[in-house]
């Protein structure tokens, strides 16, 4: 009796009142507002050591036995993250292709987070799989790619190629090999020496693995080479393999190249091979104005992947796959078991990609597409072009650098001493080095955070702008910065004799 007694007036100490939970909201908006208006002012990163970080988590405390006080972990919370994070939010991050976020999206992921609905099936998700279904419609719209297609949202990059990937095996195999496997079927998959690493991952997990990948060369503008491809794709086809796949990049991570993609599509079509490509990161530079004429070839693809958090500026998580014909997403992943009884007059996810639960993640895409228009995001990416362009223009200010490309919002250049008369092998690799060290102290640093690219053999310092915030007197900042450390570590590291 008195067991029924206590469940029937159960209190749960995972609940929070309502006048306690907007104390603590509000106390946590405050903060982040002010987080926000504080980021031109903080350093990128304080680039601490991970025992560092782990002496200021608390790292060896056991779990408590008991609770705490709601606003008071969100405060800790916070300031754990405000004082020990990378911020990519900041104006002057622009290493490797992560956006500044947008704000509506960390609103909206409050506003899914309180729903939290499973998107893996219509019924346990009405609205929001409706709002994926619209909001999916309406990449594929901007991309001018038909807007019957299929579509999902996944968590990135990596899993939007390779659910794209898993499609095109299903539907170019010639052999059903969700039942009986891809042993002996030889299957071909074709890209550049540019393309992401995603490739070998998809092959590795469709069962092909890594030697199915045929990585063919690049011309001097880091494009796929169509003459090369061709050639392997024939004697491929002369050795008795099946080539079922070609990738074609809209924006390489390295250097922001696009492949020919018009072209692509032709030879695709000509060899009946499913034609996909990876737009993770520049897949949305087919907005501006004056992006290549090779963007064309989107419409023609079987399949696209891109990134709305990359250059939608969505917090993360929020990859995105389309393909052409959603029926081959259904028959590249569908199952129905005796326990699904979900029905089919509405679209169902866990058709559609390896995963049954799913969170809700278009709500902070669909929220900062209405927020800003198509003509805002234009803008913004065409002004992270145009920032990325003036980065390139300027470093010919500068003696001591070397522009080495410029595509998209991505612009690659290295520091190059003045003591140097002539570049031979020795000489190589010690700017290698340099410029390495150089990279080391500048993210360490927080003044400004780049990445590396491997250009023609050159490590060069590689600045990639999908960042809202930027401006150009950011941009204008870096380069100095850059000649600084730069002669403070070629005074470190110069090796006697070198000039």
């Amino acid at each position: 009796m008195q067991e029924t007694e206590t469940l029937a007036q159960r209190t749960s100490p995972l609940n929070i009142g309502s006048d306690q939970f907007r104390t603590a909201g509000h106390q946590l908006v405050d903060r982040i507002a002010d987080f926000f208006d504080s980021l031109p002012q903080r350093p990128v990163t304080r680039g601490e050591s991970p025992s560092t970080i782990r002496q200021a988590l608390g790292a060896e405390r056991l779990l408590p036995g008991h609770g705490a006080d709601p606003a008071e972990l969100l405060n800790h919370a916070a300031a754990l993250l405000f004082d020990h994070s990378l911020f990519n939010a900041h104006p002057r991050f622009w290493g490797y292709v992560t956006s500044s976020a947008a704000p509506i999206g960390a609103l909206g992921e409050l506003l899914a987070a309180t729903v939290n609905p499973n998107c893996g099936a219509w019924l346990l998700s009405p609205m929001a799989s409706e709002i994926e279904a619209q909001t999916i419609r309406w990449i594929a719209e901007m991309l001018k790619y038909p807007t019957d297609c299929g579509g999902l949202f996944v968590s990135g990059g990596n899993m939007a190629n390779i659910v794209c990937f898993l499609a095109a095996r299903q539907a170019k195999a010639g052999s059903d090999v969700r039942t009986r496997g891809v042993e002996g079927t030889r299957l071909r998959a074709y890209c550049s020496k540019e393309t992401h690493t995603w490739i070998q991952k998809a092959a590795d997990i469709a069962g092909l693995g890594t030697d199915a990948v045929r990585w063919i060369a690049v011309d001097r503008e880091m494009r796929i080479e169509m003459d090369a491809l061709r050639a392997q794709i024939c004697a491929d086809l002369a050795a008795g393999d099946k080539p079922f796949m070609v990738i074609g990049n809209a924006g390489t991570v390295s250097t922001g190249a696009v492949d020919p993609l018009p072209e692509l599509a032709a030879l695709c079509r000509e060899l009946d091979l499913w034609f996909h490509v990876d737009g993770a990161y520049g897949g949305f530079a087919a907005l501006a104005p004056d992006a290549p004429a090779a963007f064309s070839g989107l419409s023609e693809c079987d399949s696209i992947a891109v990134d709305p958090h990359k250059w939608l500026y969505a917090p993360l998580e929020a990859g995105c796959a389309l393909v052409r014909d959603l029926s081959k997403l259904r028959d590249a992943f569908a199952y129905h078991p005796p326990y699904y009884h979900f029905g089919v007059e509405a679209i169902n996810y866990f058709d559609l990609s390896p995963q049954n639960s799913r969170g809700f993640r278009a709500l902070k895409v669909w929220l900062a597409l209405q927020q800003v228009g198509r003509d805002g995001y234009v803008q913004m990416i065409s002004d992270d072009i145009r920032l990325s362009r003036a980065m390139y223009e300027r470093i010919a200010h500068y003696p001591e650098l070397e522009a080495l490309t410029q595509g998209l919002s991505i612009t690659t250049f290295r520091y190059v001493p003045q003591h140097l008369k002539r570049i031979d092998e020795q000489a190589e690799s010690y700017l290698n080095d340099l410029n390495r060290e150089l990279l080391t102290r500048l993210q360490q640093g927080g003044e400004a955070y780049l990445s590396n690219a491997i250009i023609g053999g050159k490590y060069a310092l590689r600045a990639c702008i999908v960042n809202f915030r930027t401006t150009l007197e950011d941009v204008e900042a870096l380069l100095p910065i850059i000649v600084r450390i730069g002669e403070q570590v070629d005074i470190a590291l110069r090796p006697s004799g070198l000039g």
